[in-house]
């Protein structure tokens, strides 16, 4: 007996829901390891060995920076690695750099991996489908914002915004909101001096590392909380907008 049109429906939304679940419990159980120990330790080995790559040395330091913001893996470990490596001037260039890359890559993964099942929900869901429609109104605007604030979850926001309609363009330009925090993140590690301590608790023994990360910390809180009202406004005139 074939199934009626319901039960096939509410088999597709079951399959759906579980997708996400299944999506969402890896990202979680990626992030839970990669907060690891072991893996801060393998960060600091690697930083290690690049220290002695010579000219070829802020290659790898790109090319692992990319690599780690693909597969989730913080990077405040490298980005302060990159102010003992390469000091502050350097330091910030290549940060900024690999980061922009790296969330390039994951924004594109984001996109065309997923995207599609992202419209085939909006085609159910209109207010979802408005507020799609508004952050690619604003999509400079909001990825410059978010990347303003360092204490939003920066490789989550690159999947994330990859399956919006933000352009790639408005996306790759709103980078340059990363420039005040890779600065301060890299002075940071420029004062710490010593890839040993970097991501063992101890890094912030230094006086003025010590004012450095608190100055870090009052600039995330003041940014998450412009970045929350701004977008809040977005969203809801895009929702006013849908009714």
């Amino acid at each position: 007996m074939p199934q009626e049109p319901s039960q096939n429906c509410t088999g597709e939304i079951f399959k759906r829901r579980l997708l996400f679940l299944s999506i969402a419990l890896s990202i979680a159980l990626l992030i839970v390891a990669t907060k690891s120990s072991y893996v801060q330790e393998l960060l600091r080995t690697v930083l290690i060995r690049i220290e002695y790559l010579g000219v070829w040395g802020p290659v790898a330091f790109i090319v692992t920076y990319n690599l780690a913001t693909v597969l989730f893996i913080p990077g405040s470990v490298l980005t302060l690695g990159g102010g003992v490596l390469f000091g502050l001037w350097w330091g910030s260039v290549y940060v900024f750099v690999a980061a922009t890359l790296g969330a390039t890559f994951a924004f594109l993964i984001g996109r065309y991996l997923s995207r599609d099942r992202v419209l085939k929900y909006m085609e159910a869901h209109p207010k979802f489908k408005a507020l799609d429609h508004a952050v690619s109104q604003e999509g400079l605007k909001i990825v410059f914002l978010t990347r303003l604030c360092p204490l939003l979850p920066f490789n989550l926001l690159n999947y994330a915004l990859g399956i919006t309609q933000v352009s790639l363009k408005d996306y790759v330009l709103g980078s340059f909101g990363m420039i005040p925090g890779t600065i301060l993140y890299v002075y940071s590690g420029s004062l710490i001096g010593d890839i040993a301590v970097i991501g063992t608790g101890t890094e912030y023994t230094n006086p003025q590392a010590s004012a450095v990360k608190w100055s870090i910390n009052i600039i995330g809180l003041i940014a998450t909380v412009v970045v929350t009202i701004s977008i809040t406004r977005i969203a809801s005139k895009a929702l006013d907008e849908s009714v």
